[in-house]
């Protein structure tokens, strides 16, 4: 597809079907960064109203540095993955220590729980900084109109075009603008998975390790007995608990548990 009527079609339809979301309301790198690691495998509607809980509770790096892990787990419940909320922890404790609280604008990297995509997204919705980047709604986009006959596409074959259609003025909205239409394409029917090589299918969460894991934390959030987990499935149970002793998510407490502080 040509790249000036591509960048036409997004921004048109970004003009008249943009989302506004909160944090499409702020520069604020913190908030920004919350919102980038609760969208994780995870929609939009149910993010929402996780995010106003969140910063209402935890309004700087430095107060959710400072907060017991237990606090922050309890106030992620309901959103899954509960290994990003421990990230997202272990991430503030590391800026107050190494920035003073300050979230830097470069090597975010270097920061638990920030890969290359989430590192880029901040650089460009709290800094306007213009670096190529992909997730799985701009990955969307770019296959369905650059290689929509092919199969097996990689993303670094995407990267160049990428670089090539980027706003450097505005990349900010830009990457909203092809979030948004990627939203659009996939709730249209538009799938992908079996043109990108880096298309991952979701596994199946009921009878799984993490569903067990979710509801040990839960359970512990509700100061309830780990005995009443799963009771005909002891054994993955009882796994599970020993991973989550090492990972640091528990810890034993008597002859229970209790979430670490």
């Amino acid at each position: 597809m040509d790249q000036k009527k591509f960048k036409k079609l997004v921004w048109s339809f970004y003009k008249k079907e943009g989302r506004d979301l909160p944090w499409r309301n702020t520069t604020n790198p913190y908030r920004i960064w919350v919102s980038e690691i609760m969208l994780q495998q995870t929609q939009v509607a149910r993010v929402l109203p996780k995010y106003k809980e969140f910063l209402k509770k935890f309004k700087t790096i430095k107060e959710l540095s400072s907060a017991p892990l237990s606090e922050v787990l309890s106030c992620w419940q309901g959103l899954g993955y509960n290994r990003r909320a421990k990230l997202l922890h272990l991430g503030a404790k590391y800026i107050v220590k190494e920035h003073k609280g300050v979230f830097p604008k470069e090597n975010l990297e270097s920061i638990p729980g920030i890969g290359p995509y989430t590192a880029c997204a901040i650089q460009a919705f709290a800094f306007n900084i213009p670096n190529p980047c992909i997730e799985t709604n701009i990955r969307t986009v770019y296959t369905h109109h650059f290689f929509k006959d092919r199969p097996g596409v990689s993303d670094k074959e995407i990267f160049p075009i990428i670089e090539q259609t980027l706003d450097k003025k505005n990349p900010r909205e830009w990457y909203w603008a092809l979030m948004d239409y990627g939203a659009y394409l996939k709730a249209s029917g538009v799938r992908i998975n079996k043109k990108s090589k880096h298309y991952n299918k979701q596994s199946v969460f009921k009878g799984s390790d993490r569903e067990v894991r979710g509801a040990i934390i839960r359970a512990l959030t509700q100061k309830k007995s780990i005995g009443t987990v799963f009771p005909d499935r002891k054994e993955q149970v009882e796994k599970q608990i020993k991973n989550l002793l090492k990972e640091g998510f528990i810890q034993k407490k008597g002859r229970g548990y209790v979430l670490s502080s």
